[in-house]
């Protein structure tokens, strides 16, 4: 039975596809494909890590206490049975053998699916059974996450590719696939910026949270907030994601089916004809030039940055480099090779390198002892990230600047520091800066100068403009927390979505003030949050003067169009009177 699933539309496009599901778990799962030469391997160590605990759960019945009570004795008898179990243990190896999920991963879909099962059952001590299969699952995963007692296999991954990079290839798939979790982590996303994924969809999320943000960088269709998704399809159901709406459609009709295949060869042919602006300089009608520039995450994302014709990049996002590792940091070698990597590849182009901004959406993957420790904050939006963190960590904010100050004498770097809001932050920072150049020099280091940035993404900033201008080179409206501060909203909290509002009258003053403060001073400033990417907000920001845009290589060409349409001196009435009101948004969208 055809039925609908509405979320947030956070990256446009239509997918069409089979489902993927991950199920969540207490325990951390790694989901990758593996290689057919790695089938039998990978169910040797599922059966060894199930032995493992059937021998645990042996040994504590073999050692339980004369008095303990009988309902303990009857639970292990249950969880042997279930440990024994052929339907749990003949889906884990359909997964892995046809669909070529790594164990941990089999594992979850089958327990998704037996546990559905249980929840169809009319007896209710059978349902609760349930909790027992769960409980079996998370023991079998712990051995399986490399405890003393798990077996030791070797993978092999293809060249150039990282474990949880190692996809499956496209040849070895016959239908398309599209992932549905309760939410994946911005790590999560950029494991599968090589992977088949035609799209996804979480139950939970909002717009601008750094999940949907990694989204559009895929440029694959994509919905979050979607409430109960990943409870209510199931693996391998088909499903049409909608990302311009923000819509998951179950088990399609024909019909249904045909209508969105015809939208997506329409998309197919209008991606085509943007691509032919690629070459196309960004001047308006009138003849004002306008700055597109790329949003990336990891160096390789300059190849896209290029090939849409950004003029530079506007934000590297440097953070991203930290995830992945397990918790560790990265040394300065690395982050070297990974800031010059970008530069290289920008091919003379400017490079703006924002400086770590982990915390409250893009925590560590695992907790690092000198990371941020967020679970202590109430918020982590309001605790020990960006500056903050690296301020209160000057070793590996040193380590970080002397990677991006050496990097600088292979091409235009501009360094930009996030989240300031305080005098004696920029202080700091700017003496940490002149520590690092002195480090490099006593190394006989060779380090380029930098163009110095500030982000203003809160309120505090965006109202302290002439210390920051003194300070500063240039200014990036990072309008994303900037809205999220300015009205109390947690931006991946899909529960107050709705007020999440680009367009409210106290952001937009916020924003006009700080382009005509830079203009007046003669500095450079830019916007690279969401809104530069958005094109029904084109109009309005060049309206306001804002002539350097930042955002991800796939909305370039779209904005770039919107430019080329828009005779700019014809804007200011139009500007004046959006400002004026207290409805901005039924004058921008009528």
């Amino acid at each position: 039975m055809t039925f609908s699933i509405h979320g947030l539309a956070v990256a446009r496009g239509i997918a069409i596809g089979r489902v993927v599901l991950v199920a969540s778990s207490r325990v951390d799962v790694a989901h990758y494909f593996i290689q057919p030469e790695q089938v039998s391997s990978e169910i040797k160590r599922l059966a060894f890590a199930r032995d493992a605990v059937v021998k645990e759960v042996q040994g504590i019945q073999q050692n339980m206490p004369k008095d303990a009570p009988a309902e303990l004795a009857a639970m292990l008898d249950v969880h042997l049975m279930l440990l024994e179990d052929e339907l749990l243990s003949d889906g884990i190896k359909h997964w892995i053998g046809e669909r070529l999920y790594n164990a941990e991963w089999a594992l979850t879909s089958q327990l998704e699916v037996v546990a559905r099962q249980f929840d169809e059952m009319l007896d209710p001590y059978l349902r609760e059974r349930k909790a027992d299969l769960e409980q079996v699952v998370e023991r079998i995963l712990r051995h399986m996450k490399g405890l003393p007692n798990a077996l030791p296999v070797e993978r092999s991954p293809r060249p150039g590719s990282s474990r949880q990079q190692d996809l499956l290839l496209e040849d070895s798939v016959d239908v398309p696939l599209v992932l549905v979790a309760h939410d994946l982590s911005p790590a999560d996303m950029l494991q599968f910026k090589q992977s088949v994924f035609a799209g996804f969809v979480t139950d939970v999320g909002g717009k601008t949270s750094h999940t949907a943000i990694v989204a559009r960088s895929l440029d694959i269709p994509a919905v979050v907030g979607a409430r109960g998704a990943s409870h209510w399809v199931k693996q391998d159901d088909w499903v049409i994601i909608d990302g311009d709406q923000g819509v998951m459609i179950v088990d399609p009709s024909a019909f249904i089916l045909a209508e969105y295949g015809f939208k997506q060869r329409q998309a197919s042919l209008e991606r085509e004809r943007l691509s032919r602006l690629r070459h196309t300089p960004a001047v308006s009608l009138d003849g004002q030039k306008v700055e597109l520039l790329a949003n990336i995450e990891l160096p390789e994302d300059t190849v896209s940055a290029i090939t849409v014709g950004a003029v530079g990049v506007g934000l590297f996002r440097s953070e991203f480099l930290f995830m992945g590792r397990d918790g560790k940091l990265p040394d300065e070698e690395q982050q070297f090779q990974a800031y010059l990597k970008a530069v290289q590849g920008m091919k003379g182009l400017p490079v703006t390198i924002r400086t770590v901004d982990i915390g409250a959406d893009k925590p560590l993957d695992k907790p690092s002892e000198r990371g941020p420790k967020e679970e202590n904050y109430l918020n982590p939006a309001l605790g020990l990230r960006a500056i903050r963190w690296s301020l209160a960590d000057p070793e590996m904010f040193l380590t970080q600047l002397r990677a991006i100050l050496r990097a600088a004498a292979h091409g235009q770097v501009h360094l930009l520091i996030p989240m300031l809001a305080h005098a004696k932050e920029i202080k700091q920072t700017l003496q940490l800066i002149e520590q690092a150049r002195r480090e490099l020099d006593q190394r006989a280091l060779v380090h380029g100068p930098v163009k110095l940035g500030a982000m203003i993404e809160i309120p505090a900033a965006a109202l302290s403009l002439p210390l920051f201008l003194k300070h500063f080179d240039f200014l990036s409206i990072g309008t994303n927390d900037l809205i999220q501060y300015t009205l109390a909203i947690d931006r991946a909290d899909e529960s107050v979505a709705h007020l999440y509002d680009p367009l409210h009258p106290a952001v937009l003053g916020l924003i006009s003030n700080t382009i005509k403060a830079a203009h007046d001073m003669g500095k450079g400033v830019s916007v690279c949050g969401e809104m530069a990417g958005d094109p029904s907000l084109t109009k309005l920001l060049l309206g306001m003067g804002l002539r350097s845009f930042s955002m991800h290589p796939t909305q370039i060409l779209t904005v770039k169009q919107e430019i080329l349409r828009t005779d700019i001196g014809k804007l200011k009435n139009w500007v004046h009177e959006v400002m004026m009101s207290e409805h901005p948004a039924t004058i921008v969208n009528g």
